[in-house]
C-alpha cells in the first residue's frame, strides 16, 4: 500500500475518534455532521472497506477529495444516501430496474448508475450524465446521513488503483493529516467494494463485482 504524503502542508495527523456502529453516539455523530456541513473530509469505515466522506453540497470539500485521492477528474464519486427520498433527489428518472434491484438489496453494498439530475457538482456525474448511488447497510452511516440531511461523495480510502484501506490504522499512513478526522470503527467489514449495477436503461449491467452478486435476470424491465 502507497504511503504517500498527503496533500496537506502540516505534518500533524487528524485526530482519531473510536465509534461504535452499531450504537452510534449522538454526541459523536453531532459534532462528525457539523464537520461535514462545514466542508470537512472525514475518513470512517463504510459496510464494505474504510471510505472518505464529504458532503455533496460543499464544492471546496469535492474538490479537496479529487486531490487527495489523486483522481482523475473524469472518473466521478459515488454517493451515499439516507433514503429513497435521497435517491429520487439526485437522479433525473428512477428506472423499473432500479427501483427493484435497490427494493431488493438496499440498505446494502450494491451501488446503481442512474440518469443524473442536472444540478449535481461535476465531481459526482459521469460523461454520460450518470450518478452513482447507494443506501449504506450502516447503522452509524444511515444516521449520520440523516444529520447532514443530505447525500455523501464517499470514494473509497485509497489512492486512484490502488487497494482500499481496511483499517483507521490503513487511513492514516495513506493520507496523514489530508482528513480532518478518522473515525475507528474496527476492521473493515469487506475485502471488496460495493457492486456497482448500471440502470440507465431497460435491463440491469453489472459493471463492477464486489460484495452483492444479484441475479439480474429477475429484475430486468418487463
Amino acid at each position: 500500500m502507497s504511503t504517500r504524503p498527503s496533500s496537506q502542508p502540516s505534518s500533524d495527523s487528524p485526530e482519531v475518534v473510536s465509534v461504535d456502529h452499531s450504537a452510534p453516539d449522538p454526541g459523536v455523530l453531532h459534532r462528525i455532521a457539523l464537520l461535514l456541513q462545514r466542508g470537512g473530509i472525514v475518513a470512517g469505515r463504510t459496510d464494505t472497506t474504510y471510505g472518505l466522506l464529504a458532503s455533496v453540497n460543499c464544492p471546496d470539500a469535492l474538490r479537496r477529495l479529487v486531490e487527495l485521492k489523486e483522481r482523475p477528474k473524469a472518473k466521478p464519486f459515488v454517493l451515499l444516501a439516507a433514503s429513497w427520498i435521497e435517491v429520487r433527489a439526485v437522479t433525473s428518472h428512477l428506472t423499473p430496474v432500479a427501483r427493484r434491484l435497490g427494493s431488493a438489496h438496499w440498505p446494502g453494498p450494491l451501488t446503481l448508475v442512474l440518469p443524473a439530475e442536472e444540478d449535481l457538482p461535476t465531481e459526482v456525474v459521469a460523461a454520460r450524465r450518470t450518478v452513482a448511488v447507494r443506501i449504506p447497510g450502516d447503522d452509524l452511516l444511515l444516521d449520520l446521513l440523516a444529520a447532514v440531511r443530505g447525500p455523501f461523495a464517499a470514494p473509497s480510502a485509497n489512492l486512484s488503483g490502488e487497494r482500499p484501506a481496511a483499517s483507521a490504522a490503513e487511513v492514516l499512513e495513506i493520507f496523514g493529516n489530508g482528513v480532518d478526522l478518522v473515525l475507528d470503527g474496527g476492521p473493515a467489514p469487506a475485502s471488496v467494494p460495493s457492486t456497482i449495477v448500471d440502470c440507465t436503461g431497460p435491463h440491469a449491467e453489472i459493471l463492477r463485482r464486489g460484495a452483492v452478486v444479484p441475479a439480474l435476470r429477475q429484475f430486468e424491465s418487463r
